[in-house]
């Protein structure tokens, strides 16, 4: 077992929430509840953009507090790791014990077991709402599926993990189509080669799985097979 000294990865932890240097999720251990704090502030902790937009460290690309500005000491393999881990499960809005479970899923797929996680968090409801533009955040895509005004196929669909399969058409309630913050999103959303969206209708299909390569390059999902398989 490694040593951690004061200053290194040890005090880091502590910076996120970490109150052990184990993975979490796991029958016995304690889980980690789905973060609903301020994620710009959690951005610049992770020194990622958990928005994939970059706002949020263009004013101030470094961790938030009095001392955030000061060069910060190497992280070990394990901090590293952890961080890694914790980038993911902040951008697509899990709990710990839901992105343990992907991760198991994952290692069990024909494949890379990285790129096969990646793949089962794009293919989530939520996270789809969000690509195809009705929400500008994943939390207000999570938000427009648990008020009931997604459907799929057709059907509707309360559930932000449901898994929609390549194929499958996503479409927002009739009722619902004209609400303000679907109307704003659309007006800026990004487009998806893997995507097809009517705007219009407020519609749109998950025509494929992604290729890694479209895909934010910044994630190294192998870091986080990594710290599962400790």
């Amino acid at each position: 077992m490694s040593v951690f000294k004061k200053g290194s990865t040890i005090d880091w932890l502590k910076d996120i929430g970490e109150k052990s240097p184990q993975p979490t999720g796991r029958k016995g251990e304690k889980t980690i509840a789905r973060y609903i704090g301020p994620l710009w502030k959690k951005s610049r902790r992770l020194q990622f953009s958990l928005l994939e937009s970059g706002k949020e460290l263009k004013r101030r690309p470094f961790p938030p507090g009095q001392h955030g500005n000061n060069p910060r000491k190497k992280l070990t393999e394990y901090g590293l790791q952890l961080r890694e881990k914790q980038r993911i499960r902040f951008m697509y809005g899990l709990g710990e014990r839901q992105l343990s479970r992907i991760f198991d899923e994952a290692k069990k797929q024909k494949g890379v077991a990285g790129t096969n996680a990646l793949l089962l968090l794009e293919s989530r409801l939520d996270n789809l709402v969000y690509r195809m533009g009705f929400s500008s955040t994943r939390r207000g895509a999570r938000q427009l599926v648990n008020h009931g005004h997604v459907e799929v196929d057709g059907r509707r669909v309360n559930i932000p993990s449901f898994r929609v399969k390549p194929g499958q058409t996503i479409e927002i309630r009739e009722r619902s189509k004209k609400l303000d913050v679907i109307t704003d999103s659309l007006e800026t959303a990004g487009l998806y080669d893997h995507l097809t969206v009517d705007k219009d209708r407020r519609k749109g299909v998950y025509e494929r799985y992604p290729e890694r390569s479209e895909l934010n390059p910044e994630i190294n999902e192998q870091l986080v097979v990594e710290f599962y398989s400790r």
